[in-house]
């Protein structure tokens, strides 16, 4: 019913809006996104004139330290955002995992289109799972959530530092520098890229990390026309799940560079499980707690998972991240 009355005020609008600026990253994956967004737009009003806007980000331009390290939020959006405010841009194509809990004001994700998958994968040229790695075996990554549940799993790995786009990170694994590395399968999905040995890791023993696999497309708060168009791509069921593990991280007052992981996934229309975890860097101590909750009370329900798990202990081990 919702979008039936969008659509009709897009119709009752059509002729005003002539032209889109969509902002985003340059990397391979950030504009294979933004052409998707593109794509699904132009199917919707073909008169549109939609261009690519490519904004080089902090993160983007700091390469040669582990995210970790480099420290603050936004990292991957903060450049974008402000082209929104200054109206250079009208939306923005974000990987939702790189978004910040807190939105600039005026900002708002405006739609989260249909989720990929949203798990990650490990991608090696000799060995076809972790299982099968050798002893002291180099694994690629710079998150610290993976670096954890990796170290968990097996802690004589030794886990060293990946940067650089999806192409760098498959060149270096070619040329032997590591034995294997782990990304997210949306992007391999999303690219057409393989490598000679593709696990996709189960989120009942490698929880991914909040919104991985989701896009979300940023807009100004007023822009009441645009949104009329975004109804249309817009996944309910995302961002049902997205809102969850993203108050599950508002609870936490996390980001994307420390252990945290979250998950949801629904069980019907009206009842989804959404689990969360908080690890110690090292993978000596993984904390793991799951929570039902009714679909209108997603962001709710991720808060409450927060508190459930700082009072487990998370709490201690955030806060000494938090202070190094």
């Amino acid at each position: 019913m919702f979008r039936r009355q969008l659509r009709k005020l897009w119709a009752l609008g059509a002729g005003m809006r002539k032209s889109l600026v969509i902002a985003t990253r340059g990397s391979q994956l950030a504009l294979w996104q933004a052409e998707h967004v593109k794509s699904r737009l132009l199917a919707l009003d073909p008169e549109l004139s939609v261009e690519l806007s490519i904004i080089k980000t902090r993160g983007d331009i700091i390469q040669d330290v582990p995210l970790a390290k480099v420290g603050g939020k936004g990292l991957f959006v903060k450049e974008i955002e402000e082209a929104l405010l200054e109206n250079r841009a009208d939306l923005a194509v974000h990987s939702i995992k790189d978004v910040p809990m807190e939105l600039p004001e005026g900002l708002i994700l405006g739609c989260i289109p249909k989720r990929e998958a949203p798990t990650d994968c490990m991608l090696s040229c000799h060995y076809a799972d972790l299982a099968a790695l050798p002893q002291g075996a180099c694994v690629g990554t710079s998150s610290l959530r993976r670096q954890a549940q990796l170290l968990a799993l097996r802690p004589d790995l030794r886990i060293e530092s990946l940067r650089g786009n999806v192409d760098t990170r498959l060149r270096k694994l070619r040329e032997g520098v590591y034995d294997a590395i782990i990304l997210a399968s949306a992007g391999m999905n999303r690219l057409g890229l393989s490598a000679p040995y593709m696990h996709a890791l189960d989120p009942q023993t490698f929880l991914p990390a909040v919104g991985q696999g989701a896009i979300g497309i940023e807009c100004r708060e007023d822009d009441y026309e645009l949104f009329t168009l975004l109804a249309e791509i817009e996944d309910t069921p995302t961002r049902v799940c997205v809102e969850a593990e993203r108050g599950f991280l508002a609870g936490l007052e996390g980001g994307c560079q420390v252990p945290i992981a979250g998950h949801a996934r629904l069980e019907n229309d009206e009842s989804f499980v959404l689990e969360g975890l908080v690890a110690e860097v090292d993978g000596s101590l993984i904390l793991r707690e799951a929570q039902q909750g009714h679909t209108s009370k997603a962001r709710q329900v991720g808060l409450e998972l927060a508190e459930k798990l700082l009072a487990k202990g998370g709490r201690a081990i955030l806060e000494k991240l938090y202070h190094q």
